[in-house]
């Protein structure tokens, strides 16, 4: 079963999961032990117009966020934006129910609030999916008693006060679970490291003379996807490790290779810019000297 399901409203997400209709149509907190998926598919797809929040133990079904998978064996804390492709993987045979909360937030909700803008500068919601944010147990208590506050406030008698407050809730969230990343980027050493590796193999191998002379100087997204990781995700995690984000890594290389040919071949100038991509030399003889302080031409002359 292929079908792709659209969730234009979280009212169709609870009525699809088999749970009550939600309280308030544009704001839901969802006990996730009582979500029912239908059983009888392997895989469902979808998108959804709202954001969710998903705090979850025990996941035994398989999720694909976008073209990466989302791994709820270790990580469990998960970011999705509208408009997403989410797949998820049944697995007919899981012997434990899972359980955590699922926080629903609708656009709308948050129309008329500085947060209809300043929630797309949270990097997380675009990350590659294989980095669910992983939480001790008192990090994730905070986050659980600020859900139960949302909760709370939503089902509450509404008055002038209440979106306000609740959105304040969010707000918090979001700047807990930004710290949490940080913390995680920083902790997770062995998989930096890694990523740092394939970097350099990947830059190493866009800018041999075949490909920037025909391809042109990569460009960060290119460089992300061949990490299989966001753009946004691939800078936050380099500037962390290195301070540097990746298109200071691109240009770090580009020059490193601009130096190799100035000392080592006899090509002109123009010829090494077309030779890493540049389709003006002045272009690159400006960004040479931006980063070296001094000309190509002069660099060369100093080997003589």
């Amino acid at each position: 079963m292929n079908n792709m399901y659209q969730f234009k409203t979280i009212s169709e997400f609870h009525k699809y999961s088999n749970l009550p209709a939600p309280e308030h149509p544009l704001i839901s907190l969802i006990n996730y032990s009582k979500v029912k998926y239908p059983t009888d598919t392997e895989e469902i797809k979808w998108t959804q117009n709202f954001y969710s929040i998903g705090l979850k133990r025990n996941v035994s079904e398989k999720f694909n966020y976008g073209q990466q998978k989302y791994d709820f064996d270790e990580g469990v804390l998960a970011f999705v934006s509208p408009q997403q492709i989410l797949t998820i993987e049944i697995n007919q045979n899981a012997t434990v129910n899972a359980s955590g909360w699922l926080l629903l937030i609708h656009p709308d909700f948050l129309w008329g609030t500085p947060l209809v803008k300043t929630i797309k500068n949270y990097d997380f919601f675009g990350y590659a999916v294989n980095e669910a944010l992983f939480l001790s147990k008192k990090e994730e208590n905070i986050i659980v008693d600020i859900l139960e506050n949302i909760q709370r406030e939503y089902q509450s008698n509404i008055d002038k006060f209440s979106e306000s407050i609740i959105i304040s809730q969010i707000e918090l969230l979001l700047n807990y679970a930004e710290r949490y990343y940080e913390r995680q980027f920083i902790t997770r050493k062995i998989t930096n490291h890694q990523i740092l590796i394939k970097l350099e193999e990947t830059l190493n191998k866009c800018f041999n003379e075949e490909n920037t002379s025909t391809k042109g100087i990569p460009k960060v997204a290119e460089i992300a996807k061949n990490l299989n990781l966001s753009p946004n995700y691939l800078s936050t995690i380099l500037k962390i490790i290195t301070g540097q984000s990746t298109q200071q890594h691109i240009h770090n290389k580009l020059i490193s290779k601009a130096k190799e040919k100035l000392s080592t071949t006899e090509l002109s100038i123009s010829e090494i810019a077309y030779e890493l991509g540049f389709e003006h030399p002045a272009s690159f003889s400006k960004l040479f000297k931006n980063k070296t302080k001094i000309s190509p031409l002069t660099f060369r002359q100093s080997f003589n």
